[in-house]
């Protein structure tokens, strides 16, 4: 997926303090969206692999390296409880 500008990469710890309250701010969801999500998530649990997830927040384009450990219909749960809603994802780097 094309992205406008460079995503801001942080730590996976900085997730949880980010802000996700903005509802004007929606991603236009690509329907492989889905798709690389879950082969994120069963790469994660059997085999520990590392993605990139470059996500919107209410102040703008980030990037995280982390493992995704479950995903729902709504949000994706990172290592340590950390959860990000998937209608702000751009896209998954497997």
């Amino acid at each position: 997926m094309k992205e406008t500008s460079t995503p801001e990469l942080i730590e996976k710890e900085l997730v949880a303090s980010l802000s996700f309250h903005d509802n004007s701010i929606h991603v236009d969801q690509n329907p492989e969206i889905m798709k690389l999500i879950e082969k994120a998530t069963l790469l994660g649990n059997a085999h520990h692999s590392k993605v990139s997830i470059i996500f919107q927040d209410d102040s703008g384009l980030k990037r995280v390296d982390t493992t995704i450990w479950a995903n729902g219909a709504k949000y994706i749960c990172l290592k340590g409880g950390v959860w990000i809603p998937i209608a702000r994802i751009v896209d998954v780097k497997l």
